[in-house]
């Protein structure tokens, strides 16, 4: 395991670090900020704060530069990762579409759809969400039921397209999306189905917000009634779906897990200043809570960097993946146990503190975050899914 960085990327890290600084104003950066912000205004100053950097050429860290990428190490990756978080800087956009849709189209893609899809998407002018989950194939994902019916003469015919998906971040913000449809009648499971690129913005889809326990509404259920897209707009081969989304999905390894790291440290240590708040830092059940998590963190950090020591040397990490998915999900969700813990009855209050005229502390993103992290071991794969995958294919055990 190397914990270091070459010359060269530290010379990223200062000039990285130096961009953030100068671009990031100060009041993002301060506690509730971007929870009083409603839905639409938060995600028009990310999107434009992220295609400015996109612009100075702080996107795409690890693409290749003929696709307008910077065509970095994965320690640069690493360090864009971990400067990110330090600096506060918003949360991007597009997600899916810079982490898994481009990488694909660039593997994949025919050379109409890389110029269409790969520079708008690295500028954020095409927002993408992923349609994957239905509200009957969740977990069984191949148990799909949205359909496409070819309609057309096989030079010039699209897919006509009836179903629903669920879950689906951005819905509401999307411009176009990716979507697995079962475009063969009569097939099943696996084989039949095709990844459709799907125009939002047409008669016959509807994107509807899904309220969360938070208040925001990040993820949307979208509706396909008769949509229309043409056949040229599949992503791989028609009925080859399946073989795609797990192309797709296969970007996701590789992810060392430091920017969670880097993230979920900051957060430990404003826990550790509402415990000192409330006078329980001295409370030897709490010191002994946060010990435990302390503990975690650091496991997660050294995991961390020995992922990307073996992606730095090459190594396809396969299954491995769901180690990371593992431990970051758990790590994060038991570090905000912790907090609802330290709390007790005072988590109904916005604010903490000032009783004396002194400043008070804005608890509302951090009331955010403990009911987010109920989430992470389930999407994405759940921990119990997780757990089976590493114990058959990484440790060799019995099903």
């Amino acid at each position: 395991m190397d914990l270091t960085f070459t010359p060269a990327e530290e010379e990223f890290r200062s000039e990285l670090r130096s961009w953030l600084s100068a671009h990031i104003p100060q009041e993002w950066t301060r506690p509730g900020f971007w929870e009083s912000l409603g839905d639409d205004e938060s995600f028009r100053l990310r999107r434009d704060w992220e295609r400015d950097k996109a612009d100075a050429g702080f996107a795409g860290i690890q693409w290749p530069t003929e696709y307008g990428g910077r065509g970095g190490t994965p320690g640069m990756k690493a360090i864009y990762d971990e400067e990110t978080v330090r600096a506060h800087a918003p949360r991007t956009v597009n997600p899916l579409g810079l982490a898994f849709l481009a990488p694909t189209v660039m593997a994949i893609g025919t050379d109409a759809q890389k110029k269409e899809i790969i520079g708008p998407l690295l500028r954020n002018e095409v927002i993408w969400c992923q349609g994957f989950s239905e509200p009957g194939a969740g977990s069984d994902l191949a148990a799909l039921s949205t359909r496409g019916v070819r309609d057309g003469d096989g030079s010039s015919d699209d897919f006509v397209v009836n179903g629903q998906k669920v879950w689906t971040t951005n819905a509401v913000h999307g411009d176009k999306i990716f979507t697995l449809v079962r475009t063969e009648p009569g097939s099943a499971k696996h084989r039949g189905i095709s990844m459709l690129l799907i125009d939002m913005d047409q008669p016959g889809v509807t994107a509807r917000p899904l309220k969360q326990m938070s208040g925001a509404s990040e993820f949307g259920e979208v509706f396909f009634d008769d949509a229309r897209v043409p056949a040229t707009d599949c992503l791989g081969e028609i009925g080859d779906g399946w073989r795609t989304a797990m192309l797709l999905l296969s970007f996701e390894r590789g992810a060392s897990g430091i920017s969670q790291y880097t993230e979920f440290r900051r957060q430990y240590d404003e826990i550790v200043a509402v415990a000192r708040t409330l006078g329980r830092d001295t409370d030897p059940v709490v010191r002994n809570e946060l010990a435990r998590v302390l503990t975690e963190l650091e496991c997660l950090r050294l995991h961390s960097m020995h992922v990307l020591t073996q992606v730095e040397q090459g190594r396809d990490l396969g299954f491995e993946a769901s180690m990371t998915k593992l431990q970051w999900s758990e790590t994060f969700q038991d570090l905000w146990e912790v907090y609802d813990q330290i709390l007790g009855a005072d988590a109904t209050l916005d604010t903490l503190g000032g009783w004396d005229g002194g400043p008070a502390t804005d608890l509302r993103a951090m009331h955010a975050q403990a009911m987010w992290s109920r989430s992470v071991t389930i999407w994405g794969g759940s921990s119990q899914v997780q757990r089976n995958v590493t114990a058959e294919r990484v440790l060799g055990l019995p099903r």
